[in-house]
Parts: structure tokens; sequence; C-alpha cells
């Protein structure tokens, strides 16, 4: 199915989460003086305005990164690729995972995007211009054609819509199959926490197979009534040194926005 946009979604407290995560571990990559490679399997557009009708429409990004923001240090590698998005593009845009690896990395690093919606890949192509070329392709393919990547230090991150309820069974597979061909990979994948329970076998099978994987939820209020996503959660394998204690700040951060019991 290709009938997801984020748009309508950018900014929420999901993208706070995941985004503020993925921030933290690209600084601290290029903290080494040794290049790195950064791959996406479902890179949407890359860059979102938060004062599109789409975004206004369902108020998550007011929710969200408008809410959330000030929580964060102003030396927080995710506020400064805020401010360097902004800077760039305008006040009220919003960097999607794409730009947030491309602010963060270096010349020399390499930048392998997917994304297989027609008018997402043409909107990912122009906010990417000069930054690099992403395919229009299935990222899972991408993800095995190109594993282990050159150079072969860095991350992947995994961030499918999920509108396929075979895409939990799929997963812990892709996740496996990449994992040997590129062992020394850091792999992050970002998945909703629904009120059905979705995820939860899918979660279970990728840790037991990578029993070293950090696993990272935060719990929030439904955006609006009737809303499904109660949460937001991310498993990493081969987590970086300090993520442990990143994802523990961001916990905090997050309880603050949990109703009074």
């Amino acid at each position: 199915m290709l009938s997801y946009q984020h748009i309508y979604h950018a900014g929420n407290l999901a993208d706070v989460h995941k985004h503020a995560l993925l921030a933290w571990m690209l600084d601290y990559l290029t903290l080494k003086d040794k290049p790195l490679s950064y791959i996406e399997t479902h890179a949407g557009r890359g860059l979102y305005r938060l004062d599109d009708a789409a975004a206004l429409r369902t108020g998550e990004a007011a929710a969200g990164i408008g809410r959330l923001e000030q929580a964060f240090a102003p030396d927080h590698p995710y506020r400064q690729v805020l401010a360097a998005a902004r800077v760039v593009h305008g006040a009220q845009v919003y960097p999607g995972s794409p730009l947030i690896a491309a602010l963060s990395l270096r010349p020399g690093d390499a930048l392998h995007l997917a994304e297989l919606h027609p008018q997402e890949h043409a909107a990912l192509a122009g906010a990417m211009a000069g930054c690099a070329t992403p395919y229009r392709r299935d990222g899972f393919e991408l993800a095995r054609a190109i594993c282990p990547p050159t150079p072969r230090r860095g991350l992947m991150l995994i961030d499918p819509s999920y509108e396929v309820k075979a895409d939990y069974d799929a997963i812990p597979g892709h996740i496996a199959a990449i994992s040997r061909r590129w062992n020394v990979g850091i792999i992050a994948l970002w998945y909703p926490i629904l009120s059905g329970g979705s995820h939860a076998a899918m979660v279970q099978a990728i840790l037991a197979a990578s029993p070293g994987a950090l696993r990272h939820e935060v719990r929030f209020p439904p955006v609006r009534e009737g809303h499904r996503m109660i949460g937001s959660g991310m498993i990493v394998t081969n987590p970086p040194f300090g993520l442990q204690d990143e994802a523990a700040r961001l916990s905090k951060i997050f309880a603050g926005l949990q109703p009074s019991a």
C-alpha cells in the first residue's frame, strides 16, 4: 500500500521520541574521525512544513514538538538540528529523519535513502538535492543489496508506516537478514505502540534474536479521542555507548505528559 503520507503526523510525539534518539546517535557516531554510512528504508519526504493545511488539520505537531522542544537543552543534538533546518528552510519547517541525517553527517560519510511512494519520493529528491539521491525502491530490497555498506561503520533506520499488518510479521526476518550481512551495523527500528498491542510479538521476536539490543518505549495520551497510538518504541541493535542514559533522559521528558493518577 502506498497511501501513507507523514505530513499529517510530522513533529508529533512519536517523531520527537524517534528523532531525539536518532540525532543523539548520529552526534555520537560523528565524534570519531571515521567515516560512516547512514541507510534509511522508509525515508518519507525529508522536510515538512508545520503550517501546511495537512499538518494543521491533525494538530499533532502542536501536541508534539510544539510542546516538548523546550524540554531539551539548547546544546542537545536534536535542538541543534532543528535550529539548523530552520536557518536553511524557515521557521515553520520540521526536519524528517533524512534531513536530520544530512545535517548531522560530514563530507566522506555515505547517505542512502529509499522511498517507494511516488509523491513522497519526488518531495524527498527536492528536499535532499545536493545531499543525496534517493532511491525509488523497496527499502528492504535496498538494504539487502547494499549491506554491508561502504563505509562499513554506520546506522540504519527502519521506520515503516505499518499500514500493512504483515509488516509486523516480516520485520524480524528482515532485521535478522540485514544483521547477518552487516554484523557491526547499528539497526534502529521504530514502531508505534497501539492500544491493541500489535507490536508485542514483533518486539519479542527481535529481542530474542538480538539479546544485546536496547528497547526503549515512551507512553503518552492519545492525541485525540479514538486515536489508537498511545506510545512510541525503538529497538536499537549494537546500541552506542551512552544510549541507555539518553533513553532514560527521554523517559523523564515524556513522563511529564502522563495524565495525573
